[in-house]
């Protein structure tokens, strides 16, 4: 592994002296961008120099995380260019404090980069971990490298400088100022100042070389206000985040979305997540369902949703035809079942709760062990598997093809003259996907029906956001693991459930360990639902131990299964005791009512 890294960081030097100069002779590049961009990675890795010698000098605990402030400063003042043009080197850089797990290679990358440094910094400096801190400060410079090197190298577009700053809004809204990025330091607020000044600086260069300057100095007063807000945040748990995203950070993403449109700015030709329309991430259609499809063939459309609801309803999936899905998946229960676990085919009890399908598209893995990658695989398992469904895509497509409406109705939509095994899960999982309806009250408020939220459910958002730190799991908008804002992968988490709401023994089910035993990292991991249509989908956890909402946020009030007393060294879920209170806790319960369509 060190060997092809050492490899392939040679192979970018080398292109960028052959290379270097040919983006010149582009007439769309943005030259002074990118050497802004140059300008700031410089000072970056000067400062990591200055924190080497610092931790080297033995300086002050005070002076090492002054130090270190300046270091994520000046990284999230470039954050949008490195965010958007290099997520691979971003996501070390700045990812969270976990070791990545490469299943297909079998290989555990450790964690490095700014969130790692952090936990030695903060809340008090490691003075013991000085040759650890001063390797990961010489990773930090191995990143600096490759970002001088790319951006020496490649051009930088107008539409791509949109997208990016687009992204980095994004980005602010949902890991900035939540504290994702700073989970120990509780800094996200103020150095998210620092991200908004980073997209400020650029609209600045480019104001007198567009058609519309004064849009962009209404932008530069969004930001300049925003910042203001953000200055005077002394207490996260105090600060009130429904409206900096209201009221302040939609504004910025309107702004720049009326911008882009006033100059005829050509959105990019690229698979993403959100919607080029959208002009905010809580846009009525923000999200592309089909980001999510494993291949274009599989994309959405009305009539394979109508023809999907249909066989979700059919006994004909199941090999004796006793059941559908609808069997498990109820709609007045967000299509969960009410039960702590389902039954099988013979009546006896399944070891799983039967999660929700409502908005399972936004993720890259399906089931509580995520060992499908997308809805079209799921549909196979859940159909074949003896204890559900106990059927066989090939006798199911045989029935299909014996079926003279189901046939034309496959043969309208598929342009062949049989049923074929991957059509049935494509209608299926198309059906799925169509459940995301982005419709509750939460979302209607943050399409600007403003009476729609009490002021308790509002101190509940947060809470949620602030002192209770859900949304560092749970991300806003789709509130389930997936990463914003490139939405390209989805976590898991190690929580130490118990076998119930009582926390006395932990629950033996090792989730994706179960299929990956020899990686520490996945043992007792499960992945991280969307907590949308939550109040309908009791009772909850995989194992549906915690048969009330009152009871899961004691469990995380608490700080999981190592304050239980469990053996768990891979829990994910910070120990500490969030030190909630029951009016406090009634407040956030109240607000995760606001999400149910």
């Amino acid at each position: 592994m060190k060997y092809w890294l050492v490899s392939g960081l040679i192979a970018i030097v080398l292109l960028a002296i052959m290379c270097k100069g040919n983006h010149r002779t582009d007439p769309q590049d943005l030259p002074a961008i990118r050497q802004r961009v140059l300008t700031i990675n410089t000072a970056f890795d000067k400062q990591i120099d200055q924190q080497i010698a610092n931790v080297e000098s033995n300086s002050s605990d005070q002076q090492l995380q002054q130090g270190f402030d300046q270091l994520r400063s000046t990284y999230k003042s470039m954050e949008w260019a490195v965010g958007y043009f290099m997520p691979e080197t971003a996501r070390f850089l700045n990812g969270p404090n976990l070791d990545e797990i490469e299943l297909e290679e079998n290989a555990v990358i450790e964690a490095e980069g700014l969130q790692t440094l952090e936990e030695y910094f903060y809340p008090s400096y490691q003075k013991e971990e000085k040759q650890q801190i001063i390797r990961f400060l010489k990773k930090l410079k191995n990143k600096s490298l490759a970002i001088d090197t790319y951006f020496e190298v490649n051009t930088l577009s107008l539409p791509q400088l949109m997208e990016s700053l687009r992204n980095q809004i994004f980005r602010i809204t949902t890991l900035g100022v939540t504290g994702f990025d700073t989970p120990i330091s509780g800094k996200g607020l103020i150095e998210s100042t620092h991200a908004l000044n980073g997209v400020a600086d650029v609209l600045a260069m480019i104001k007198e070389q567009v058609n519309h300057p004064e849009e962009i100095e209404k932008i530069l007063v969004l930001i300049s206000r925003t910042n203001s807000i953000l200055g005077k945040s002394a207490d996260r748990n105090q600060f009130d985040y429904l409206s900096l995203m209201d009221q302040h950070l939609n504004k910025i993403s309107d702004a720049l979305h009326q911008f882009r449109q006033l100059e005829n700015i050509p959105s990019l030709n690229v698979n993403h997540p959100i919607s080029p329309e959208a002009s905010n991430l809580f846009s009525k259609e923000a999200f592309n369902p089909d980001f999510f499809v494993p291949s274009e063939r599989q994309k959405m459309s009305s009539e394979k949703v109508v023809l999907g609801a249909k066989l979700f309803r059919d006994n004909i999936l199941s090999g004796d035809q006793s059941r559908s899905c609808i069997s498990c998946h109820h709609a007045d229960k967000a299509f969960a079942d009410g039960l702590k676990v389902p039954t099988t085919l013979s009546g006896a009890k399944m070891d799983r709760n039967t999660p929700s399908l409502s908005y399972s598209n936004y993720q890259h893995g399906q089931f509580w062990d995520m060992r499908r990658e997308d809805l079209e695989g799921q549909s196979v398992d859940v159909i074949t598997n003896k204890d559900e469904m106990h059927g066989s895509m090939d006798e199911i497509a045989k029935r299909l093809n014996q079926h003279k409406a189901y046939t034309k109705e496959f043969n309208k939509i598929y342009k062949t003259d049989t049923v074929e095994n991957w059509q049935v899960q494509n209608v299926l999982a198309s059906y799925v996907r169509s459940l995301s309806t982005f419709n509750s009250r939460f979302d209607r408020y943050m399409r600007g029906q403003s009476q729609l939220l009490t002021a308790d459910e509002k101190a509940g958002f947060n809470l949620f956001v602030g002192k209770a730190k859900c949304a560092t799991c749970h991300f806003v908008p789709l509130f389930n693991g997936t990463v914003p804002p490139e939405y390209a992968k989805t976590e898991s988490e190690v929580l130490g459930v118990a076998t119930d709401y009582h926390n006395r023994q932990l629950d033996p089910d090792r989730g994706r360990g179960r299929y990956h035993e020899t990686v520490a990292q996945l043992q007792y991991s499960f992945k991280t639902p969307t907590i949308r249509n939550s109040s309908k989908t009791a009772p909850y956890m995989h194992n549906g131990g915690y048969v009330t909402l009152e009871q899961v946020m004691d469990f995380y009030n608490k700080g999981g299964g190592q304050q239980f007393g469990f053996k768990l060294d891979n829990q994910t879920l910070p120990t500490d005791t969030l030190g909630l209170t029951a009016k406090e806790t009634a407040k956030i319960i109240a607000f995760l009512k606001t999400l149910d369509d």
